[in-house]
């Protein structure tokens, strides 16, 4: 039995302005409605069994999601910091190991690819199954369909029992020259980051070629903290010391480009590493001139002209070779050639007073999410949405006060030591220190405008009196390790909505714990609000 291993690191920089560290590619509706992870979760799913996900601390929340609209069940492991791939395939090697499933056959898979056909895919994995049973690394690479710079290629040699190949050796993203040539020779393919093997396997060859990596993952799974997330799902946290200690590199520098012998199994599907804005592009339908529109892009007098105007519509007139990516906070504009580049512009970014390098104007909470309207000297506007029987923490601010609207559904809020509900089109004030708290104990979602006013509006402007998810906003000099970090329970499995701002279909209620109460709002389900939906255990 294969147990798919799914990765979720990485920041997909290169597809700024969509990607960004709060929300990175894995998580973004790319291609159709649903995002990479959870087309990726629906495809390994036909393995049966439970899927490990691995992914940064801050994301577990847009894992949770994903997991559960893919209707997959398994632990996440959760890293509290970037370290690439060979520390976190060591990570769920040593979670197998730990679960007495040494000999396990672990699938290890990017969880931002674009694999249409699920059904070749799958047959491909089942036919690494026999090498991989016999000891040794499986590695799958996608037969080319032209020269390409943007991938490495794995170079195949004679033919095993099994049916798979022996590999000759990895090569880095080689320049155009040699990428033709590669080509040409036909035994090469793209490396796609795809391996399956036995737990110890990938263990003995980690000892013999990065022993300082295994080393400090052995030490951060040594005693890791176990949190069950309810509905199947589990929290599995490696200690965050010894982890940091870790060294950062991918698992192809640290083992496959030194270790033999290795399989190789070709993919002959269609495939994308979805690396580039032009990689989207080529994934989206061209007209007559070979301009490729999503949204309510429009392309006039123009060619070879790539627009996603998911919000609003956006016009390219008598333009050639461009990229052009709109959201509600920042714009992009690119010649195609430059693609490749984006990821320097985002770098010229970070840290600007505005960050949108790092930060989506929505930013999604494990209570629901918010939305940037407007801001200025002394004031600044939120749109924010709690989901059905979820609620924020009680904090108090020092240099803002609050005004709340309500817009759509019933708020129960908390000021100082008063607790009233207020419906549609009805609104309070919250004064400079006070404490509060906001929650949903309605069946629909909760809608409200908040107008934040003061000397200071920045979101380190909180003291939290209680919190259910225990949230910690982190900034990091690395772009990478920026996240809001919660080491709570997850309180909150509602669904968040997807880049088109339509409702996920599927809604997890929310839990309640032994208590009895909602650990969001104080509520007994006991004692029931009018349209609440809370349930007890």
């Amino acid at each position: 039995m294969i147990t798919p291993v799914v990765l979720c690191g990485g920041s997909g920089s290169r597809l700024w302005p969509l990607s960004r560290n709060s929300l990175p590619k894995p998580f973004v509706p790319l291609i159709g409605d649903k995002s990479l992870l959870q087309t990726t979760l629906e495809r390994v799913s036909a393995f049966g069994g439970k899927v490990v996900c691995v992914a940064a601390e801050g994301h577990r929340f847009l894992v949770i999601d994903a997991m559960q609209a893919a209707n997959v069940t398994g632990p996440i492991i959760l890293e509290p910091v970037a370290r690439d791939t060979a520390a976190a395939m060591a990570l769920a090697a040593l979670h197998a190991r730990q679960k007495e499933q040494p000999e396990a056959l672990l699938l290890f898979c990017p969880s931002d690819h674009h694999i249409p056909d699920a059904r070749a895919f799958i047959g491909t994995m089942r036919n690494g199954m026999a090498a991989a049973r016999a000891g040794l690394i499986v590695a799958f690479g996608v037969t080319p369909t032209s020269p390409s710079v943007a991938y490495g290629y794995i170079l195949q040699g004679p033919r095993r029992p099994d049916g798979s190949r022996q590999v000759r050796g990895f090569i880095e993203k080689p320049d155009d020259a040699r990428a033709r040539a590669l080509v040409l020779r036909g035994d090469a393919l793209w490396n796609a980051g795809i391996f399956l093997t036995r737990a110890d396997t990938l263990l003995a060859a980690l000892a013999r070629h990065a022993p300082d990596i295994l080393r400090s993952c052995q030490a951060a799974m040594t005693r890791p903290h176990r949190e069950i997330a309810g509905d199947g799902l589990d929290f599995v946290r490696p200690e965050a010391a010894a982890f940091h200690a870790c060294r950062s590199q991918s698992i192809d520098y640290a083992v496959m480009e030194k270790h033999t012998p290795i399989a190789v199994v070709p993919f002959h599907g269609q495939w994308s590493d979805v690396g580039s804005w032009n990689a989207v592009a080529h994934l989206t339908p061209a007209d007559s001139q070979g301009n490729r529109l999503h949204g309510q892009g429009i392309a006039h007098l123009a060619s070879n002209t790539y627009i996603r105007a998911p919000h609003r519509p956006v016009v390219a007139l008598g333009t050639q070779d461009l990229l052009v990516v709109d959201t509600q906070d920042a714009v992009l504009v690119a010649h195609r050639q430059r693609a490749d580049e984006i990821k320097d512009v985002v770098t010229r970014l970070q840290g600007n007073e505005y960050g949108e390098d790092l930060v989506h104007r929505r930013v999604v909470r494990p209570w629901g999410w918010y939305d940037h309207v407007d801001s200025g000297e002394r004031f600044q506007v939120k749109r924010i949405t709690i989901e059905p029987g979820a609620g924020i923490s009680l904090q108090k601010h020092y240099h803002r006060a609050e005004h709340w609207i309500v817009v759509k559904g019933t708020a129960e809020v908390t000021r100082g030591t008063e607790t009233f509900l207020l419906s549609e089109n009805q609104s309070t004030y919250i004064p400079t220190g006070e404490a509060h708290r906001l929650c949903n104990p309605g069946k629909i979602e909760l809608e409200i405008i908040e107008i934040q006013t003061g000397s200071y509006l920045g979101e380190d402007d909180i003291e939290r009196l209680e919190d259910d998810y225990t949230q910690t906003t982190v900034h990091s000099d690395d772009a990478s390790e920026w996240a809001t970090n919660n080491s709570g329970s997850i309180q909150n499995g509602a669904l968040r909505k997807n880049e088109s701002g339509e409702n996920n279909k599927n809604r997890a209620h929310h839990r309640h714990y032994r208590s009895g109460r909602c650990l969001a709002c104080r509520v007994s389900p006991r004692q029931g609000l009018p349209g609440s939906r809370h349930q007890a255990p």
